[in-house]
């Protein structure tokens, strides 16, 4: 029986023997597109291609893409475990043409692997082609030789697929695997019954793209888009029933079944529940590995979700105690041959899921005890039945299931209004698509009408930063393309080539100036609406500047170089990161500006004092070093297998440039640099702090910024010595002392003021009012806090023996 590992690596060397170039599988975040919460698609990463906004050096590729089904369109969360296929996270194995091959080499390619390599019978098969795709048809037929019983023609909402609302599309053909053998007949124009067909891969024949306004147009080359599930091939390769029979699946599910004490295959409730636990387990160790943390919106809100449907399965299965971390470990073990990476994130994941664990449980508790309170409210008003907005409520903000509240109300002779349930919940889905941004604003078709157009700008800042000629080739105010910027006027200009550094990966975009004969502008930002095109934001302060304009382009240096020193830190932050707290440490976004640098990174506790002392130790130790950097470039396998590091949230072109302190840190950067790390002179870590549930933030300086810091902390200490009246050396202890005497000392005056509150208000109790029969003392009590407040109206309350006390 082949394993899963095998029939991946099966799939990717036939193409890769087909002049394929195989590619690595992106992350599940998708990188710069609004439209997509997760990666969902193989073609995911290649969507540019498609669109003819970029070009690749290779026109075929191959890949075993991970992806998410658990948004959107594609929604695939309340099937999972109740039905053979459907999961959270799978791999999407498919083959690309980028307007190299089409529908008669993808159909000839398709056909050989599945009959010649996976040896599957021919008896077997069949596909299914869009009603009006006769080409597609014709090639099934007389090409492979199929017979018309096992060609299903059908509509759009079959064999026509899309990435989603926008985007490439066109019509597709599927292939399907007959489970029992002659047992089916073919019906055109009728879906293929899946009690006796599997789809096993859907080749798509991208022709069109639909832009954000509804209009479909032709694509600028037609090209083949293919995706063959993972899970579902191995189910037919290894002759089981469900996906969840495959080795990707059995020893998870065996696991949850030792830690429940639940057999597998016995009870059909059970089974499911199982099913959820490995499922589950898969995608959290994904997503966390791909940088996402449990929150409270977008992404970290989906993996809570998940998170907490499975750990809520645990606990309706009888587990008290936290497990589920057990099984996510397991994960990283069991893929960490295909994705090594899950390796070095395995005890970061574990840990956080187990808090996760620990404080849903918490929050589970408190539910039972709103779900309490609505059962007396339900009783008291005679109703049969919950709300279900109330239970809802308790879902989606506690995490309550529907499941545990409907038994527990059937316990009481009540019931759960599903039906205003789920109204709440489409309500809720409504919300989370309309407040989902995906973190970026879409582009102005005058960019990408400008990048057709001009090309590239031609970037020369690594070397060339004062007096670079150029020629301007573009100009804009407010948006519009204009001739002619004047004296005083703002706007946006390109340049053919350019010394400034546009805006990317954290480093913030140069400034200058830009000069002709009589003019003059200062660049106030520089940053890239899209790959490429660098603009410059600017401002006219001498003259005017016309298209065509030859010009002379000078940087900050100062303000570039700083930027470079604190760049530079962040590497060799990083890397001292992971040498002090662990491997599983990956950067998750930062800035670098020319006064401070910000770096966030994947750790599951707070650092402790000497833990951030001996990362400015290690740091500053490379610092001292003076270690020569080395910048070059490479293809992007090459850098990743000399150990470079890809940072989380970021897309690579087939061509990398790599940033190397020799013997200390590699990473794929395309920032300003130092040229050794002695320029930098001094880091100081200033602020360590938690931005979200295990995610780190550091805040520090370098050079004549953390010089300063020492002298504002020198000058600090020396002014205490003076107010204190004590040697440096005694400073220390002499606020301790005076700390705990001033403690002391406001203890006793908070007693002399309650003694004081307490004889003006029991002098005060003969004047009580009567108001309506009842007593009412009101009194307004100087200097003390909210404690006192309350202990002193407990104390009048229990004088009056029976009134109000404000």
């Amino acid at each position: 029986m082949k394993t899963a590992d095998e029939i991946r690596e099966e799939f990717l060397s036939f193409f890769e023997a087909h002049n394929h170039r195989r590619i690595k599988s992106s992350s599940l975040v998708p990188h710069d597109d609004p439209t997509l919460l997760f990666t969902n698609a193989g073609m995911n990463q290649f969507k540019n291609i498609f669109l003819g906004r970029e070009d690749r050096s290779y026109r075929r590729a191959t890949t075993s893409q991970k992806c998410m089904r658990v948004s959107g369109k594609h929604n695939d969360l309340e099937e999972v475990g109740r039905t053979p296929r459907h999961h959270t996270f799978f791999e999407m194995l498919g083959n690309f043409s980028f307007g190299d091959y089409f529908k008669e080499e993808a159909i000839d390619l398709a056909w050989e692997l599945c009959t010649q390599v996976y040896g599957l019978p021919k008896e077997r098969l069949a596909v299914s082609v869009f009603e009006e795709d006769e080409d597609a048809y014709c090639l099934w037929k007389t090409r492979i030789g199929l017979p018309e019983s096992r060609i299903f023609r059908l509509g759009a909402s079959e064999n026509f697929w899309s990435m989603g609302n926008t985007g490439p599309r066109g019509p597709c053909s599927e292939i399907h695997y007959e489970l029992v053998c002659g047992n089916s007949k073919v019906d055109n124009g009728k879906k293929p019954d899946p009690a006796y067909f599997l789809e096993i891969w859907n080749l798509v024949f991208m022709q069109y793209n639909k832009d954000s306004e509804g209009h479909q147009t032709s694509l600028p080359s037609p090209s083949i888009d293919t995706g063959m599930g993972l899970e579902r091939i191995s189910c037919v390769l290894q002759s089981v029933q469900t996906n969840y029979d495959t080795d990707l699946f059995v020893p998870i599910i065996q696991e949850a079944s030792r830690l429940t004490g639940i057999a597998y295959g016995e009870d059909p409730e059970t089974d499911i529940s199982l099913r959820i636990l490995a499922d589950h387990s898969r995608a959290c160790a994904f997503l966390i590995d791909d940088g996402i943390v449990p929150g409270n919106e977008g992404r970290g809100y989906v993996l809570r979700k998940i998170l907490r449907r499975a750990i809520r399965t645990g606990k309706m299965m009888g587990h008290k105690e936290p497990f589920f971390f057990t099984l996510v470990a397991l994960v990283a073990n069991l893929m960490k041959a295909s994705y090594p990476q899950l390796k070095s994130s395995r005890d970061y994941a574990s840990r956080l899921v187990r808090a996760e664990e620990e404080k849903f449980s918490s929050t589970l508790n408190y539910g039972l005890q709103l779900l309490e309170e609505m059962f007396e409210t339900s009783i008291k008003k005679g109703h049969s039945e919950l709300p279900g907005s109330e239970v809802f409520r308790l879902y989606d903000t506690y995490g309550f299931p529907l499941d545990l509240a409907r038994e527990i109300a059937g316990e009481r002779g009540l019931a759960v209004s599903e039906k205003g349930f789920y109204r709440e919940m489409e309500k809720q889905r409504k919300r989370a698509r309309a407040s989902w941004s995906g973190g970026k604003k879409s582009v102005s078709p005058t960019y990408q009408i400008l990048v057709k157009e001009l090309g590239e700008t031609d970037f020369i800042g690594y070397s060339e930063l004062e007096q670079v000629s150029g020629r301007i080739k573009a100009l804009l105010r407010e948006g519009v393309r204009r001739d002619r910027l004047e004296d005083g006027e703002s706007g946006e200009l390109l340049l053919d080539r350019t010394p400034f550094y546009a805006k990317a990966g954290g480093q913030v975009g140069d400034t200058g100036n830009i000069e002709s004969e009589a003019s003059l502008l200062h660049v106030v930002d520089t940053y890239q609406p899209l790959p490429g095109l660098n603009v410059h934001r600017v401002q006219i302060k001498q003259g005017a500047f016309s298209l065509g304009d030859k010009v002379r382009s000078s940087v900050d240096l100062e303000r570039r170089r700083n930027t470079a020193c604190n760049h530079t830190a962040t590497h060799l932050l990083h890397s001292a990161l992971r040498e002090v707290l662990g491997e599983h440490v990956k950067q998750s976004g930062s800035l670098v500006e020319p006064n401070r640098l910000r770096f966030d990174f994947n750790h599951f506790q707070a650092m402790s004092l000497p833990e951030i002392r001996l990362v400015e130790e290690l740091v500053n130790n490379q610092i001292r070093n003076n270690i020569e950097l080395k910048i070059s470039t490479s293809k992007l396998e090459e850098a990743i297998e000399a150990g470079a590091m890809a940072l989380f949230g970021e897309k690579y072109g087939e061509q990398v440039r790599t940033v190397a302190i020799p013997g200390y840190s590699l990473e794929l950067c395309g920032g300003t640099h130092v040229g050794s790390s002695g320029e930098i002179a001094l880091f100081k870590i200033l602020h360590e702090s938690s931005i979200a549930a295990g995610v780190r933030r550091v805040e520090a300086l370098t050079g004549q910024g953390a010089i300063q810091r020492f002298v504002e902390a020198e000058d600090a200490l020396d002014q205490l010595s003076v107010d204190l009246k004590v040697g440096r050396d005694d400073i220390s202890p002499t606020v301790i002392r005076l700390s705990v005497e001033l403690k002391e000392t406001q203890k006793q005056l908070e007693k002399l003021q309650f003694k004081l509150a307490q004889r003006q208000t029991f002098d005060a109790l003969s004047e009580a009012l009567d108001v309506l029969g009842v007593k009412v003392l009101s009194k307004k009590v100087e200097g003390l806090d909210r404690a006192g407040l309350r202990s002193l109206a407990d104390q009048l309350k229990n004088k009056l023996e029976s009134g109000v006390v404000v």
